[in-house]
């Protein structure tokens, strides 16, 4: 069992959900709540990582990591090493795969609240920040859940943007997932097998237990 890798997998996978939650939030809000022309376009932007092949997706985030990219340049002269080939990059990278599994289902949770309550709030003399903290939030939390859920499930077991960003760098950019494929080249089936269980037991689980949170959630606020 390679506990280096899970335990990667697992940071990789929380502090990709602390930074998409707010990003989230923002983002899915506004796509709410907001009427524009160029809606669908943004959409369609956000929702892109679902239907690029990850390979794909893997390269042009490659591209635009790399050391001849401005990003990449920037970043080597700042912090003194590449951003590719790193745990940085694997998270930035990581973010923006998982942005609609983020966004989507926070969008779904604020477009569930009636205009209605909203209105009440403002006219109630809510500041707008008050009204998303004490109202919206609240209303929109099984939507977030579910966000949450989904993006540290997803991150979890990526294989091909980790593979393509980030390599198989032992303690650095070898997931869990890098790790099985690396076992079953090896032809280490039981190592293999055995990690592929415990993923499967921790996806299943956390998405269990999301369910069950959202039902409670949607108990009380009925």
């Amino acid at each position: 069992m390679d506990w280096t890798a899970l335990i990667l997998s697992m940071q990789l996978a929380g502090v990709t959900v602390a930074v998409l939650l707010p990003i989230g939030i923002a983002l899915g809000r506004w796509l709410a709540v907001r009427d524009f022309r160029a809606k669908p376009l943004v959409e369609a932007l956000v929702a892109l990582p679902l239907v690029l092949p990850p390979t794909v997706f893997g390269y042009y985030l490659l591209v635009a990591f790399g050391a001849a990219s401005p990003l990449g340049q920037i970043w080597e002269q700042v912090f003194g090493q590449t951003l590719v080939f790193s745990f940085e990059g694997l998270v930035l990278a990581s973010i923006l795969f998982n942005l609609p599994f983020a966004v989507q289902p926070i969008q779904r949770g604020f477009e569930a609240i009636a205009p209605e309550i909203r209105e009440a709030a403002a006219c109630s003399g809510m500041a707008p920040l008050t009204a998303l903290r004490r109202v919206e939030l609240p209303l929109a939390w099984p939507g977030i859940l579910t966000a949450m859920v989904l993006s540290f499930a997803h991150t979890l077991g990526e294989f091909g943007i980790v593979l393509m960003v980030g390599g198989s760098i032992p303690g650095e950019t070898r997931t869990v997932a890098i790790s099985i494929y690396d076992k079953v080249q090896s032809f280490d089936d039981s190592g293999a097998a055995q990690m592929s269980a415990l993923l499967l037991v921790i996806s299943l689980v956390t998405i269990a237990l999301t369910f069950a949170f959202s039902r409670r959630i949607g108990r009380r606020l009925g």
